[in-house]
């Protein structure tokens, strides 16, 4: 009996070693979106992390349930349910980082734009509770269409007068993820010692990874760099059709999720050189919202880090993606704007 024990005790604190970093935090996170396929998978990272001392999770069904499970683990984080508008705002109350999944999955057929008329009311209502209940909080989104929806959150945000650039972020963390280990299989590498910025949106042929800035270094011929290149662009279409019906990537997005909330926890406690990607304001390119390595720091975005040095496979892709950018902002601006 006490070998069995001794042998669970392990199990749970390696499990609460992988999951985040060793330093603790008093961080109050928010999941809005809780109930659904990437918000529980989600919420069960944050609540394995030493960073998060408050989860607070809304849905507008089912969270109570989602918290009461939650809650039986044994690790430091307090959970709390909320649900159906009238108990936003309270959820919201005093949040230093708001992370947002919800809305509906892509189904097979589906481009991430076909989500947009539903999303964008979803995201354009939550955020603008942000805006009134936690103005000055991390402002994470996952819900798609990223290239459309952080465009609709910055206009909400402005809306309110609150507006602050350095702390709206997408999420594009799972074209990184997917990026390393696409790389790492290729090359017999262990995916966690393995980095490839991945730049632009996260649509199609907006996913730009950049290869040539892979750490480790390596090369591929141009017709392999190129199906692999198709392949980190479409693993999100590869999921929902192997899904079925059944719905989109969600256990993947929740790790990415998880991890890109953990360095911006780390980030905002005073830890040096973070570097995460995600979709910003930015001025790097012709478009007002791209995609590149960022430093964080306690205040959000601390430098927009650029693009680095691009090889011309790479520049060529870059100038591809403009249009559709251009396209997919302006969607979000324009539904922002005549949003009641």
């Amino acid at each position: 009996m006490l070998s069995r024990l001794s042998t669970a005790t392990a199990t749970a604190t390696a499990l609460r070693r992988g999951i985040a970093t060793s330093a603790q935090n008093n961080a109050k996170v928010a999941v809005l979106g809780a109930s659904g396929g990437i918000g529980q998978p989600l919420s069960l990272l944050l609540k394995n992390s030493p960073l998060v001392s408050k989860l607070s999770l809304y849905d507008i069904a089912h969270t109570p349930g989602v918290a009461a499970d939650l809650s039986h683990i044994e690790t430091r984080a307090s959970v709390k349910g909320f649900m159906g508008p009238e108990q936003l705002p309270e959820c919201l109350k005093g949040c230093d980082v708001v992370v947002i999944p919800a809305g509906v999955p892509r189904k097979p057929g589906m481009t991430r734009d076909d989500l947009f008329n539903t999303n964008a009311s979803i995201v354009a209502s939550l955020t603008s509770a942000c805006a009134k209940h936690c103005p000055e909080a991390m402002i994470c989104i996952i819900s798609n269409p990223v290239n459309s929806t952080i465009p609709i959150a910055s206009e909400v945000f402005k809306k309110h007068g609150v507006y602050n650039p350095n702390k709206i972020f997408g999420v594009t963390t799972l074209d990184i993820v997917r990026a390393n280990t696409f790389v790492a299989e290729l090359k017999g590498l262990d995916p966690a010692r393995v980095t490839v910025p991945v730049i632009g949106g996260h649509a199609g042929k907006t996913i730009i990874p950049l290869i040539s800035q892979c750490t480790p270094k390596v090369e591929f011929p141009q017709d392999q760099l190129e199906k692999l290149t198709a392949r980190i662009q479409e693993a999100g279409t590869e999921v929902v059709q192997a899904k079925a019906g059944a719905g989109s990537a969600t256990l993947s997005m929740a790790y990415a999720g998880a991890r890109f909330v953990f360095s911006l926890l780390d980030a905002m406690s005073g830890k040096q050189g973070v570097v995460e990607c995600a979709f910003v304001r930015s001025d790097v390119t012709e478009v007002p919202y791209f995609s590149t390595p960022l430093q964080l720091g306690k205040k959000g975005m601390e430098k927009n880090l650029g693009l680095g040095k691009l090889s011309p496979f790479e520049e060529k892709m870059v100038a591809a993606a403009m249009s559709e950018l251009k396209a997919s902002i302006k969607k979000g601006e324009e539904f922002a704007k005549n949003f009641k």
